[in-house]
């Protein structure tokens, strides 16, 4: 496995098999890495001749000083677990080398509704600095295929959206999302959790099927609050929101008739640590 600091010599690296007609696949992460992420490492390997993971902690997408100061930081180990899957190239810049002092960050994409509701509505700029650093990236990787989890359906829908105002010539890969045996989705900032929340927590994925069960059987109204009311059954957790919405326009839907677009979303606090989660509910 290379691993590669600079965005010069990361371009200079590709050349060749971007000159080659090889395929390339692209898995962006902010480290603390897990099976999930894994995960999307191998599925690219299996699609592509040559898979590039990078690893940076993006300030620009944090709107909360104490969560990017938070966030957990575990590179060594990072490396060691890319190197075990045999990911053919890791990008690990610094921030000075993703944005250097006097550059504007910029992206001059009107998203309309997509990065105003839910995750856009409670982290006002996140999905800004998402964009950006997402377009940065696979300008610089030049990717045939990019592999991002459907955990983050709204980060999704985002990504989805600018390549196509953009014209990259890049697909865009859903990947499922993966979960610990009881439920609960792997996400990096679980190792916040005490031992406590962390037996807490999967009653969220409890609670979102549940609510699958039940799709088009009662109005959306009093489902919701359902939800809301089960899950804070427990005082440790402190719903943000819970909302039902299509699942291309993100836009909450009202009533069942088109049930087959229709995705539940959360997001709320297990104690300190902010957990996001969602489930489909018509697959």
């Amino acid at each position: 496995m290379k691993q590669f600091t600079t965005i010069s010599s990361l371009t200079t690296y590709l050349e060749e098999p971007i000159s080659k007609g090889l395929t390339i696949g692209f898995v962006p992460t902010m480290g603390a890495l897990h099976p999930g992420h894994l995960n999307l490492v191998k599925r690219s390997k299996l699609e592509n001749d040559l898979t590039v993971c990078s690893i940076f902690v993006n300030p620009i997408q944090f709107n909360n000083a104490s969560d990017l100061a938070q966030y957990p930081r575990t590179l060594e180990l990072d490396l060691k677990l890319l190197e075990n899957i045999r990911c053919d190239v890791v990008f690990t810049p610094e921030g000075t080398e993703m944005y250097p002092e006097g550059q504007e960050n910029t992206l001059d994409i009107d998203f309309g509704t997509l990065d105003k509701v839910m995750e856009g509505k409670f982290r006002p700029g996140h999905f800004k600095g998402v964009a950006i650093v997402v377009e940065k990236l696979l300008s610089i990787v030049k990717p045939s295929r990019a592999y991002f989890g459907k955990k983050d359906y709204q980060q999704l829908a985002i990504i989805k959206f600018m390549v196509d105002k953009t014209g990259m010539p890049v697909k865009i890969v859903p990947c499922e999302t993966i979960r610990e045996p009881d439920g609960l989705a792997m996400s990096s900032r679980n190792v916040r959790l005490t031992a406590a929340e962390r037996n807490l927590a999967p009653s969220i994925y409890q609670a979102l099927v549940a609510v699958k069960e039940q799709a088009g059987q009662q109005p959306i109204g009093i489902l919701k609050e359902w939800a809301i009311d089960k899950i804070q059954e427990n005082s440790a957790m402190k719903i943000e929101y819970f909302e039902i919405g299509d699942k291309e326009t993100l836009m909450p839907v009202e009533n069942w008739d088109h049930l087959d677009r229709s995705v539940a979303f959360i997001a709320l606090f297990l104690g300190d640590v902010r957990l996001i989660d969602n489930i489909e509910l018509f697959s």
